[in-house]
């Protein structure tokens, strides 16, 4: 799907991640040591963003998608909402990089 306004689109190094996927793991996984991209889609003025997707490394150097446990983020506090998903959790989102925006993807 084309979306007329993209942060970060998707690049050929964003593909060769995807094709490199090996397997999935959440967020709390002990093994995962930074996002690599979170991307995010929504319609225009609809308040939430969409999860699309979430990808992460392993400490092994490993491409996995990441599971999170929200689906839905304010468009309004994104970086806010991120920061309590991971507290929830119990992981620190900006050490994994999760609040960088070269990480976040936005489609809408």
């Amino acid at each position: 799907m084309n979306y007329p306004y993209e942060t970060n689109p998707i690049t050929d190094e964003v593909i060769e991640i995807r094709d490199s996927l090996a397997g999935e793991v959440y967020i709390t996984d002990p093994r995962l040591v930074r996002i690599s991209r979170l991307r995010l889609v929504s319609d225009a003025g609809f308040p939430m963003w969409d999860l699309s997707y979430c990808y992460g490394v392993l400490n092994d150097g490993t491409n996995v998608r990441v599971q999170l446990p929200w689906h839905q983020f304010s468009k309004r506090n994104l970086k806010g909402d991120l920061i309590a998903m991971c507290k929830e959790a119990g992981v620190f989102g900006k050490k994994l990089g999760l609040l960088d925006d070269s990480v976040i993807s936005k489609c809408w």
